[in-house]
């Protein structure tokens, strides 16, 4: 047997006398209490491994954070910091560190962190409707730590005089008789929050309807709606439809009606009669007014009988025939008269109107059947048709031709003759042209002069005679909801209202066409439409599709794109048609390419700054409408900003853009295309979409417009983009943008969502940007950024220069590929930054004049102020 190497050996003998530790952390648990707002600093220590890679936990995940770093001791013994500014409560859990070396895993001692603070609300005081002198609850909890909390009420201005309750509080008021204001305090020892104020509305009658309108009328019925009036605080229960007769003064009974929809079918009306309505609706307290009358008239009927015994009183060549003259209805005046119909073999031949009870037909042949009816006509129409009359060559007509019969061979034998010689004529010209014609067409031509025979093809046709018949295409055979096949109703244009143009853009999953619409008064309308590609959607998508369109239908803003229609395209049977969105369409294109041709097209041209911010304003101000609409857009970019020819920014493409386009759009798994460079950090982990999300895009969305149509983290993958943010990084600040618009971009990209600006709020802001832009525009020659100087100044590239990013913002179709590989001779980057604003003295050493890089001045520093206000607290 051998002995073991003299290494090894040695190994052995040295681990057994303790003389050597393998890698391991050093150091004891402990729990660590700190307050919201401080700074910690974190470490571990690590002993026999050089160069580790110590990874911090916590509450089981990795650690995604730029403020750490490791120090060597000695050789083998490291001590890893991680840094937490500003603690905060989500910052609060179970920390430790891990490391890992030759498969061997070795874990810290834990580290507990607890975050005390001012008391954070759980459930703060709700809007409600009540009604008058009922009582009511009210609740309103927090929580720590440093427990306990207490919470304090006040009612309007006034604190409730009760001793401080525990959270979670429920307040009970007795009952109010006006409108009334509270809201609660949550005190601990830290200090105390403030909630939001809420209202308590007083329920009361509602107002009456208005805009009573009556359409779709009948004989016997017409259709009523209206709008409601102010509800009163509680939701309409029903409405009342009143209707009386005018010349009597009947009141017909009262029609009552569930709502919404506001609208009712009145039926059993009589013809031709004047009538009144008017309506009133209730709520919980109870109904309103009534609101003022509409007056209609309803239609003419027909008549309601038929004549009878119609019959012939000769038959010769002259046709007469007579019915009873019928006694019209009492209601039915103003007859006209009768209208006569006759047919012989199955075909129409004519129709007259007779004033009396006897016609004489003189065009009619006796040899041929003869079938005849008629119906007493007035105004409103035809009545019902009398008992068809039947004659066939049998009767006294076909008897009256007999005479003749011994010269009535010559025109039949002539006739047989000259269609004989037709058909056999047919035959030979069939079977000369036969010989040269192959399935795909004509292929040998005539001899011409010395050359002999001269080959010649001519295409047939159509190579299948028989093709696949269309079905048409409507709502009910696209396996669409209900629900949906109603909101699409009144715009659903058919296909063959609008000729379609040449393709505006195209992409994976569809294209963009232009096309002319024919509208009611024969005019035409350039419009652009939108489908999807033929053969890769399936019902499910056509719904998606139709939804997201349905959508658009109630926009009415001059900065958001209206929806115009949609229709269906047919196909052939057995095949779903292709859905198609119809939108107004915009001289200018998109954004994002309008800004690329300024600063990389074949013709540069200079956008002023205060353009660029009027751009943002306008987009701001479209997706303020959007919000208050409780819409969330999910995909806002400057690719989905479309100029009209007016050039202002509308902003389009609710969801439609990622089922047409792909380039900005990447696929994780089976996931859904995401646009992943404009999504923020809440979407990309938990695909959440708030308004707050829509922010975040508008803050990359402004970074496009700024850069002139860079693209955002250019160089960077998508599948990267997440780690990136997580680790605190964001797009650095261009060299030619104002501070003030950075610091609105990094507020709209902060991590937690509800810190994020509102649209509101940055409309505002930028529109004072652009006014005292203005306004030093207006005291200056010039007021453009010199992009080549600034720049320059600070060592860097011209934007021309800058790399254009990825192509797949450039769609099908598109001029600036070549144009945009070129332009990449730097390798400056957008990318990221540690923090997004650096601290104060870098970001205003900028070579800009103060009144350019700074415009949110006095008032708009006291809004800030506000603002700030909402979250200070008081310490006790």
């Amino acid at each position: 047997m051998s002995s073991p190497p003299a290494g090894l050996l040695l190994l052995l003998l040295l681990e057994a006398a303790g003389g050597f530790v393998g890698m391991q952390f050093t150091g004891n648990s402990f729990n660590m209490t700190v307050s919201q707002g401080q700074g910690l600093k974190l470490n571990c220590s690590l002993e026999g491994m050089e160069d580790p890679e110590i990874q911090w936990m916590k509450d089981g995940e990795a650690v995604q954070s730029t403020d750490q770093m490791y120090i060597p001791v000695d050789e083998d013994h490291w001590i890893s910091f991680l840094s937490l500014k500003g603690v905060e409560r989500p910052n609060a859990g179970r920390y430790w560190c891990e490391a890992e070396k030759d498969g061997e895993r070795v874990v810290s001692k834990e580290m507990w962190l607890t975050v005390e603070g001012v008391p954070y609300f759980t459930e703060e005081p709700e809007d409600l409707a009540v009604l008058p002198g009922t009582p009511f609850n009210v609740t309103c909890a927090a929580i720590g730590p440093p427990d306990p909390v207490q919470i304090i009420w006040w009612l309007g201005n006034s604190k409730v005089e009760t001793d401080p309750e525990d959270s979670p509080s429920v307040l009970t008021v007795p009952g109010i008789h006006q409108r009334l204001l509270f809201s609660c305090e949550a005190h601990n020892e830290r200090g105390l929050s403030s909630s939001r104020t809420a209202i308590a509305e007083i329920k009361v009658l509602p107002l009456p309807p208005y805009n009573l309108t009556v359409s779709k009328v009948t004989n016997a019925s017409a259709s009523v709606s209206w709008k409601p009036g102010n509800n009163g605080f509680s939701p309409l229960r029903s409405c009342t439809v009143q209707v009386t007769e005018s010349q009597s003064a009947q009141e017909l009974p009262s029609l009552v009606v569930s709502v919404p929809p506001y609208s009712a079918l009145l039926q059993d009306l009589e013809s031709f009669r004047n009538y009144s309505t008017r309506i009133q609706c209730a709520n919980e307290v109870g109904p309103s007014v009534f609101s003022d009358w509409a007056t209609f008239q309803t239609l003419k009927s027909v008549p309601s009988i038929a004549p009878k015994n119609l019959h012939v009183i000769h038959a010769d060549s002259i046709l007469v025939l007579e019915w009873e003259e019928e006694a019209p209805a009492p209601d039915e005046d103003g007859l006209l008269g009768y209208r006569l119909q006759w047919t012989q073999d199955n075909v129409t031949q004519g129709e007259m109107l007779v004033q009396g009870t006897i016609a004489n037909l003189t065009a009619w042949d006796s040899q041929k059947d003869f079938t005849a009816r008629v119906c007493i006509l007035n105004s409103a129409g035809c009545g019902p048709w009398s008992e068809p009359l039947l004659m066939s060559p049998g009767h006294e007509a076909g008897r009256q031709g007999q005479q003749n019969s011994g010269m009535s061979w010559v025109p039949l034998v002539l006739g047989i003759l000259t269609a004989l010689v037709t058909v056999v004529a047919v035959a030979l010209i069939f079977l000369r042209k036969r010989r040269k014609e192959t399935r795909f067409g004509n292929i040998f031509g005539s001899v011409l002069g010395r050359g002999g025979p001269v080959v010649h093809f001519s295409a047939a046709r159509s190579f299948n005679r028989r093709g696949p018949d269309l079905i048409e295409a409507t709502l009910e055979n696209v396996g669409i909801s209900d629900e949906l096949k109603g909101r699409l109703q009144d715009i659903l244009i058919p296909q063959q209202q609008f000729t379609l143009g040449r393709t505006l853009g195209k992409g994976e999953f569809g294209s963009v066409r232009e096309a002319l619409l024919k509208l009611e008064d024969g005019s035409f309308q350039k419009v652009a439409v939108k489908m999807l590609k033929a053969d890769i959607f399936t019902s499910n998508d056509i719904e998606e599709f139709l939804r997201e369109a349905a959508f658009m239908k109630e926009f009415n803003h001059p900065n958001v794109s209206k929806l115009i229609g949609v229709s269906l395209r047919s196909r052939t049977k057995g095949r779903l048609p292709v859905p198609m969105v119809i939108l107004p369409f915009m001289k200018y294109g998109d954004l994002h390419t309008y800004m690329l041709m300024s600063r990389i097209g074949e013709e540069p041209f200079n956008v002023p700054i205060q353009t660029l911010i009027r751009f943002m304003v306008e987009i701001a101000s479209g997706m303020e409408y959007l919000s208050a609409k409780n819409f969330i857009h999910r995909d806002l970019a400057s690719r989905n900003c479309m100029l009209n020819e007016n050039m202002s920014v509308c902003v389009a493409d609710f969801g439609l853009s990622r089922k047409i386009y792909s380039g900005d759009y990447y696929r994780q798994g089976s996931a859904s295309k995401l646009p992943v460079k404009w999504l923020a950090l809440e979407s990309l982990a938990d695909n959440v979409y708030t308004v707050h999300s829509d922010v975040w895009a508008f803050g990359i969305t402004m970074w496009e417009i700024v850069t002139r149509g860079q693209t955002p983290y250019a160089g960077i993958e998508n599948s990267e983009i997440y780690n990136y943010l997580t680790g605190g990084n964001r797009l650095k600040q261009p060299p030619d943008c104002l501070d003030d618009l950075y610091e609105m971009m990094c507020r709209c990209w902060h991590s937690e969502p509800k810190s994020r600006p509102s649209f509101t709020t940055l409309k505002r802001q930028l529109e004072t940007i652009w006014g005292r832009l203005s306004l030093l525009s207006a005291s200056q020659d010039e007021l453009y950024i010199n992009i080549g100087e600034s720049l320059e100044a600070s060592g860097g590239k011209s934007t021309a220069d800058i790399p254009f990013g990825d192509q797949e913002d450039v769609r099908e179709g598109g001029a600036y590929g070549a144009t945009a590989s070129a332009a990449i001779t730097s390798d400056y980057r957008y990318i990221m930054n540690p923090v997004c604003l650096t601290e104060d003295d870098e970001r205003h050493s900028s070579t800009h004049a103060t009144e350019v890089r700074s415009l949110l001045l006095d008032d708009e520093e006291e809004e800030h102020l506000v603002f700030e206000e909402e979250s200070v607290v008081i310490d006790l």
